[in-house]
This record gives structure tokens, C-alpha cells and sequence, in this order.
């Protein structure tokens, strides 16, 4: 019982990072639907609670609103907690296996290239942010 309290602290503290960092939570299908599929671009992080999602992925994610070049979109699925929306957004990631945390640059509702777990666990944050400038840069620009 102890213990779905504090993961229930934790995914709460995760949330609210995100939210925090400008990212929009989508918790459903239809919510997951209605933005991947929009024109433009949209950067989709995959949450979690495992360490290198509070340690790296996440500071990372936040980071990432104050760069130069940016997609239109900044959302986030929440992997083991909102498990239909995050099921549905790994729908649009075609060519990559589900991992978490992660993240997802689509653009028109296509999926251009991911961050993935192995780039992430292990890794400092500004490596992870670097990979991220880059996929803005590629793909994010006018």
C-alpha cells in the first residue's frame, strides 16, 4: 500500500514537470488523434518514471522550449500511467520499437526521427539535447 503512494507522488512530480516545462499532456486516444495529426510539427515526449526519464529526459524536454529553432508542438504521453494514449501515439511511430522515455518529432503527422531510450539511458542531458537540436534543426525550419 506504501508503495502506490509514493509511485503515485512520483508520477504526479513527473506531470507536473512536464506540464511545468510548457508540454501538453495528452491522456487519451481521441487527444493523441486530434494533435499528431495536425499539420506542422510536434515533438512527442514519451515520459516515465524510471530514473534516466527524471535524470535526463525530462530536463532535457525542458530545455528544449528555449531553443531558437522549434517545432509548433510541444506534448507528452505518459508511458505505464495513461497506457491507451500512449499506445496510440506509438501508432504514428512507424520503424521504432516502443521505448521509454523517449521522444518523437513528426511533422504533418509523419514520424521524422526519434530519441530513443538507448540515446537517452546511460547519456548526459546535453547530448540528449543536442540530438534534439539537430532533429529541430532538420526539421523544424521554415
Amino acid at each position: 500500500m506504501q508503495f502506490n503512494f509514493y509511485m503515485n507522488d512520483v508520477v504526479k512530480v513527473a506531470r507536473q514537470e512536464m506540464v511545468e516545462a510548457g508540454y501538453e499532456q495528452l491522456q487519451t486516444p481521441e487527444e493523441v488523434d486530434e494533435v499528431l495529426k495536425k499539420e506542422g510539427t510536434t515533438l512527442v515526449m514519451i515520459n516515465s518514471v524510471c530514473g534516466c526519464a527524471g535524470g535526463i529526459a525530462r530536463p532535457a524536454a525542458a530545455y528544449m522550449k528555449n531553443y531558437e529553432t522549434k517545432p509548433d508542438r510541444f506534448v507528452t504521453v505518459f508511458a505505464g500511467q495513461d497506457k491507451e494514449a500512449t499506445a496510440r501515439a506509438r501508432e504514428f511511430f512507424t520503424g521504432y520499437a516502443p521505448s521509454s522515455p523517449s521522444f518523437a518529432l513528426l511533422k504533418d503527422g509523419e514520424i521524422k526521427t526519434m530519441v530513443e531510450r538507448f540515446e537517452i539511458e546511460g547519456h548526459e542531458p546535453i547530448q540528449v539535447v543536442q540530438k534534439l537540436e539537430k532533429a529541430f534543426d532538420d526539421y523544424c525550419k521554415d
